[in-house]
């Protein structure tokens, strides 16, 4: 069995579920915190390697959501720079396991992982796309 580091965003739903997938087919999941986590250009870079730049961020940011920022406008650069600048942009969650680092839970990785198990229950936001209350803040336990 493996060690995932698994950076999420505290209190996240969908990653909690992401996580017990993970564990139920027993991997050891080392939990961070995907907003405080102390990231560099080139670190965050690493986990978007063959995506195109519209696929590095999270579609429920509430930027995205909102219009405020547009994906497919952006270069690798300032793609980089916005996720630094504001990490809610970041596609979660980001897993790094046996040398291998991917962004998302719909990808070889992962299904290395989890095996045959149905991995589409545990991706997306848990909420949807209609109206709900908002994640909790980070920081908050849910």
């Amino acid at each position: 069995m493996s060690n995932v580091i698994f950076y999420e965003k505290p209190g996240c739903a969908t990653n909690a579920r992401q996580k017990a997938a993970l564990a139920a087919a027993g991997h050891s999941v080392d939990a961070r915190s995907l907003l405080s986590a102390p990231w560099t250009g080139n670190e965050l870079l690493s986990y978007f390697v063959g995506l195109p730049v519209a696929f590095w961020f999270n579609k429920a940011s509430p930027r995205i959501k909102s219009g405020a920022f547009d994906p497919a406008a952006q270069t690798q650069a300032s793609a980089i720079a916005a996720m630094l600048a504001d990490p809610l942009l970041i596609r979660r969650p980001l897993i790094a396991a046996d040398g291998v680092r991917r962004a998302g839970f719909d990808n070889d990785l992962v299904a290395r992982l989890v095996g045959d198990s149905d991995v589409s229950s545990v991706q997306g936001c848990a909420h949807g796309d209609a109206a709900h209350s908002a994640c909790p803040a980070p920081g908050i336990s849910a």
